[in-house]
């Protein structure tokens, strides 16, 4: 995927503190770099701003930066090990970071039985994103829209000093995929399989 966009839906929860927070946001990717367009926000304003506006912002200085590469499934980032067979008609590759990131997990790859079709990754980031935030467990689902692997779903739940247990769950609907519009039955499939 060179270019994309999609509407985001983020929501954050704080369990001990029993706030949440959502936000919605217009997305987009090209030659020109990564852009947002915030078109609906609720919820407790600390959530919204200390949690969902900051991603938005580190992705879009991530992609400036053009250091968008240091977190793709490749092999000058992580070591690939086969996993043993679960039965279960999947197949499951360990995926072993090369360097201590925030952009990286530590965990596995769950791919279809032939091994062409990535489905999910899930593990734990390899470093913590800050001294406030440790134990970062993340699960990103993929899928096939009109032949282009995107990431549709991303949820993870980290432990916040003082906060306790936080929840952060990332949903894309994509509108365009490479300059191309994504067909309305890729999107009603997408939709019906979360």
């Amino acid at each position: 995927m060179t270019q994309y966009r999609a509407y985001r839906r983020m929501h954050a929860r704080s369990e001990r503190f029993n706030q949440e927070g959502w936000l919605e946001a217009w997305t987009e990717l090209d030659a020109g770099g990564f852009r947002y367009e915030i078109v609906s926000e609720r919820g407790s304003d600390g959530v919204r701003d200390r949690v969902l506006k900051p991603l938005l912002k580190r992705e879009q200085e991530l992609v400036a930066r053009g250091d968008a590469d240091l977190a793709g499934l490749t092999l000058a980032n992580y070591e690939f090990e086969e996993a043993a067979d679960k039965g279960d008609g999947l197949r499951y590759v360990l995926i072993k970071p090369k360097r201590k990131d925030v952009l990286l997990v530590d965990g596995r790859m769950v791919l279809s039985q032939d091994g062409r079709e990535l489905l999910r990754v899930e593990g734990r980031l390899a470093k913590n994103p800050s001294f406030w935030t440790s134990l970062v467990n993340v699960i990103r689902q993929y899928e096939r829209l009109d032949g282009v692997r995107v990431p549709v779903s991303t949820e993870s739940i980290a432990k916040v000093k003082l906060a306790g247990l936080s929840r952060l769950e990332v949903r894309y609907e994509y509108e365009s995929i490479n300059g191309r519009p994504v067909s309305l039955s890729a999107r009603q499939t997408s939709l019906e399989a979360r």
